[in-house]
């Protein structure tokens, strides 16, 4: 099987959120996880200053954009391509081209390293950040690739699984 490679795909601005959600959801239903392995619209914090209040907004670094870790082939890039928003991948003509090594790790990317956590399966763990701050979970998958922690949260009366970074949870 080919090696997986990065991707750049072009959408229509303020719709790459939409597109990653999109395309994951087809991974999902179509059983390409093992072809397509991550989907990210890559951000920056920053400091955003409005009516003299200081507030950290996640920013993303490359309107209009999506970056895609995904095996080359016919399927996975007819998946891509006829995602609503996306108008095609960056390359010469219709040939998408991958990232370098060089490319990812301009973008902080490629060669992620094993983040060391305290925590592991079945550890109880407290979010401590984001939407999820307070809520304490199971931890039932980490993955170190994606460097989150899906976690089993009590929703409604049902158990809801629930993904987060390494860094918005803690042991509790």
């Amino acid at each position: 099987m080919e090696e997986a490679k990065w991707y750049v795909a072009h959408t229509y601005s303020g719709y790459e959120n939409k597109v990653k959600v999109d395309i994951e959801q087809t991974i999902e239903n179509r059983n390409l996880a093992d072809q397509i392995l991550e989907v990210t619209v890559p951000t920056e914090r920053v400091i955003e200053v409005k009516n003299g209040v200081k507030k950290a907004v996640e920013r993303k670094l490359f309107p209009g954009y999506v970056l895609v870790h995904m095996v080359m082939n016919d399927e996975t890039w007819y998946v891509v391509r006829n995602t609503r928003g996306v108008t095609g991948f960056v390359g010469p003509g219709s040939k998408p081209v991958p990232l370098s090594e060089t490319e990812m790790q301009g973008l902080g990317m490629g060669f992620k390293k094993d983040v060391i956590v305290d925590y592991e399966e079945g550890d109880e763990v407290i979010a401590i950040s984001g939407a999820w701050r307070d809520t304490v979970g199971i931890i039932k998958a980490i993955n170190n690739q994606k460097q989150t922690v899906t976690i089993m949260v009590d929703m409604f009366g049902r158990e809801t699984p629930v993904e987060l970074g390494f860094t918005e949870v803690k042991k509790k």
